[in-house]
C-alpha cells in the first residue's frame, strides 16, 4: 500500500460550497472521496492519467490547477506537500 505524498485541505469557500452539494447531489460524497484520492497522489498529474489542467493567469490561492471529473470541477492550489481545494462545483450548462 503506498502512502499518499500529498495532503489535501480544503479552504472555507469550498467547505461552504461541498456542504450546498452534498445536499442536493447524492452522487457528489463518492466524487468527492475520488478527488481527494487523486490529488493525494498525484495532483501534479505526472502519469497522465487525469483530467488536470494548470489554469493560465490565475494567481497562487485562486485555484491554479483544475480537476475534471466527468461534469464535476475541483480546483486547487499546490503549496510545497499540501493541495489546498478552493472550488468544487458543476460544470457550466453553457459551456457547450
Amino acid at each position: 500500500m503506498s502512502v499518499a505524498a500529498f495532503t489535501v485541505r480544503t479552504t472555507p469557500r469550498y467547505d461552504r460550497l461541498s456542504n450546498k452539494l452534498h445536499k442536493s447531489h447524492r452522487d457528489f460524497d463518492a466524487v468527492e472521496k475520488s478527488a481527494a484520492a487523486i490529488l493525494s497522489q498525484d495532483p501534479y498529474n505526472r502519469t497522465r492519467r487525469y483530467h488536470i489542467k494548470k489554469l493560465e493567469g490565475v494567481a497562487t490561492g485562486e485555484g491554479q490547477y483544475r480537476l475534471s471529473l466527468g461534469r464535476w470541477r475541483f480546483r486547487y492550489d499546490i503549496l510545497g506537500q499540501v493541495v489546498l481545494l478552493s472550488y468544487c462545483g458543476l460544470r457550466r450548462e453553457d459551456t457547450y
